[in-house]
């Protein structure tokens, strides 16, 4: 049996399982899907007008009584006013990313919410231990979208080992294996963004899926290194255009000329040429559109078949 009992418990939820909170992909459907089939579902509250982000929760709360959690993305120019949503309305959970929520921490313990910030190092994992996060998300570099530098293989047995409150793995699992992978070193749960981006209950364009599914294990590439901010996205038209800007040393100002508003061009109005296509290396597994309920019960059948496999073996989990 995996190791996830402490996550399940902490978050209210069957199967410890947290889906990514993707910008223009984690909406309000996708997250009431993942929280009515047993994991935690996720808001990706990213740029969005506080008014835009209370009307996404007012939707999750009518398609789900499970438990939810919404994403900030800490750069956001709303963030405050979104901080004060959240505690309003009393967000079970709360995943951070792009920064250090410790000056929000206080804010939402007192609302009695879960934070659960995304991590790319163990020493990151530590400091927020230390100003009160409830688990982290130790996020390799496999992962889509915004990247660190370690790969989840070494990150998360390193991040286990940094800290004692629970460690989720994320960033390149879209199977049992891969999940089976992450507890074996160490995690207690895991955040998949990838494979729920393509599943039926997803509202993501239809030619952004069809991008995905048609990926090869070496489309994924990662644009953006040189400006400190590097972003993994399938290959097309605009990550050519933006590894030239990156192979002539262009301005940050270009470069994010170029970029801003590529991913809801890609999302939301299917434009898989000139749009960022924000997704992992594991695009080269999905190959179907599944319902979430389907994804999530066959990835935690599949684990316990895996480790019934290692007992039989006598080989300890």
């Amino acid at each position: 049996m995996y190791p996830g009992k402490r996550v399940s418990g902490l978050l209210g939820i069957k199967y410890p399982i947290l889906q990514g909170g993707m910008a223009w992909v984690a909406t309000a459907e996708l997250a009431s899907a993942v929280s009515n089939a047993g994991g935690l579902g996720i808001i990706a509250a990213g740029n969005l007008t506080p008014n835009d982000l209370k009307a996404e929760i007012t939707k999750a709360k009518a398609f789900t009584d499970k438990p939810f959690g919404v994403n900030l993305m800490l750069l956001s120019p709303h963030i405050e006013e979104q901080v004060r949503i959240l505690c309003e309305e009393r967000i079970p959970v709360v995943t951070t990313g792009a920064g250090n929520p410790g000056k929000y921490i206080n804010r939402f313990k007192e609302a009695g919410i879960k934070v659960i910030p995304v991590v790319a190092s163990p020493g990151l994992a530590k400091r927020v231990e230390k100003l009160g996060a409830d688990a982290v998300i130790a996020e390799g570099m496999e992962a889509g979208g915004h990247i660190g530098k370690l790969t989840t293989m070494v990150l998360v047995p390193q991040t286990v080992d940094a800290v004692s409150i629970p460690v989720i793995a994320a960033g390149g699992i879209a199977d049992a294996r891969g999940a089976a992978a992450a507890f074996s070193l160490g995690a207690e749960g895991i955040q998949i963004g990838t494979l729920f981006a393509c599943s039926l209950e997803s509202t993501a364009h239809e030619n952004f899926k069809k991008r995905i599914l048609s990926a090869s294990s070496l489309d994924a590439v990662v644009t953006g290194e040189s400006t400190g901010h590097p972003v993994r996205s399938l290959r097309n038209s605009l990550t050519k255009k933006l590894l030239e800007l990156e192979s002539r040393e262009a301005s940050f100002e270009e470069f994010e000329k170029l970029a801003v508003g590529g991913l809801k061009r890609a999302v939301k109005e299917g434009d898989t040429k000139t749009g960022s296509v924000m997704a992992g290396q594991v695009a080269g597994l999905v190959k179907e559109i599944k319902p979430v309920k389907e994804i999530i019960e066959e990835i935690f059948k599949g684990v316990d078949e895996i480790f019934q496999k290692f007992a039989e073996m006598g080989v300890e989990k």
